[in-house]
């Protein structure tokens, strides 16, 4: 709990372009071994798991993250996920604002209810950033749920309350921890056919993603 309230409450920045120092970071791993993917089967994600993947790190509460969300991520759904070419996976990873760590555990526990409510909230994290406290976080997020889906809102806030899934926010982090991620979101990691190419920090243009997958961009 030390650790993870340690990681909530740490700045992170960002730094566009590659890089890999080593390590986990070592190109040619594949994805069945690399720290960032165990678990990967019970993560968020559009798209099937086989070919290319796009594995992102994300703090809801991550003004970067929001942006690749909002010019990047429509392109790797539409050029890599739709035509059955890869998958696009989310693990969150609260390391910026405090409230990102309490929408990580209403992530989870709507999530657990229902995949498309969990992209809905997410997209509504990133859209209404400037909204959110660590104060406010649940109680908005139970109104957007009663209004926009079918989930027993009162029982996600009283679960994310509780840390009902506490078990998977924490498996995000370690992932983290174990890949060597650092604190630095959006992170994302590119696996090209099963094996790792590279790791890119920052919210970056989907012809970085695609020139790494060796996709037309």
């Amino acid at each position: 709990m030390q650790r993870r309230r340690f990681l909530a409450l740490s700045g992170a920045g960002f730094a566009g372009g590659l890089a890999g120092c080593g390590g986990s970071d070592a190109t040619g791993d594949s994805i069945e071994n690399h720290p960032a993917a165990a678990g990967l089967d019970a993560q968020p994600r559009r798209g099937d798991l086989g070919d290319h993947v796009v594995l992102a790190f994300e703090d809801p509460s991550c003004e970067r993250c929001a942006a690749f969300h909002a010019e990047t991520v429509p392109e790797i759904l539409s050029r890599l996920v739709e035509p059955g070419l890869g998958a696009f996976v989310v693990r969150v990873y609260p390391v910026v604002f405090p409230w990102g760590e309490p929408a990580s555990q209403a992530l989870e526990a709507t999530y657990a209810r229902d995949d498309a409510a969990f992209w809905s909230l997410l997209g509504h994290y990133f859209e209404n950033r400037s909204q959110f406290s660590a104060e406010n976080v649940l109680d908005r997020t139970g109104a957007f749920l009663r209004e926009e889906t079918a989930l027993d809102a009162d029982a996600v806030v009283s679960d994310a309350e509780s840390r009902a899934y506490d078990d998977a926010v924490q498996a995000d982090i370690d992932a983290a921890e174990n890949a060597e991620l650092g604190e630095t979101t959006p992170v994302v990691l590119l696996f090209r056919d099963g094996q790792f190419v590279t790791k890119v920090n920052g919210s970056v243009s989907y012809e970085v993603v695609a020139e790494a997958l060796g996709e037309a961009s």
